[in-house]
């Protein structure tokens, strides 16, 4: 619908800051952290627990994502709790690793095996290796 004014088009600075945003969610430790507390809120020792990382570094994937507006935190007695405040970023976790993984239970194994192959490669499936552009992470 491009030209039909049904839309108004986002500033820089809002597209440089969803950039940012985006790029957070990129590591699969922090997506895997936010995707948890869209679902309730943790302690930093729960959230090592369950992403399976150390504590000090689950700690600094937090302090990043607090930095960045994407993540909050309140003390409860001499824990800090940390849980997602904005309604709009749990909905953005959840539909993209929902249809992931919808399309992974529909598409079986070999999806998951397809999805990336060979270094610096994704594949699709039923396609050859799509290079990845240098510095964009893509």
């Amino acid at each position: 619908m491009a030209g039909s004014g049904q839309y108004e088009e986002p500033s820089g600075e809002v597209l440089g800051r969803a950039a940012e945003a985006f790029g957070l969610l990129a590591a699969p430790a922090r997506l895997h952290i936010v995707w948890l507390l869209a679902h309730g809120e943790r302690d930093v020792s729960a959230l090592a627990e369950q992403v399976g990382g150390a504590l000090p570094a689950v700690s600094q994937h937090l302090s990043k994502l607090k930095l960045a507006g994407l993540v909050r935190s309140r003390r409860e007695g001499r824990r800090q709790v940390y849980y997602v405040g904005d309604p709009g970023v749990v909905a953005v976790v959840r539909l993209m690793i929902g249809q992931l993984a919808e399309q992974e239970r529909e598409q079986g194994p070999e999806y998951r095996q397809g999805s990336r192959q060979g270094h610096g490669q994704v594949y699709e499936r039923g396609a050859g290796p799509v290079r990845r552009l240098r510095g964009t992470g893509a």
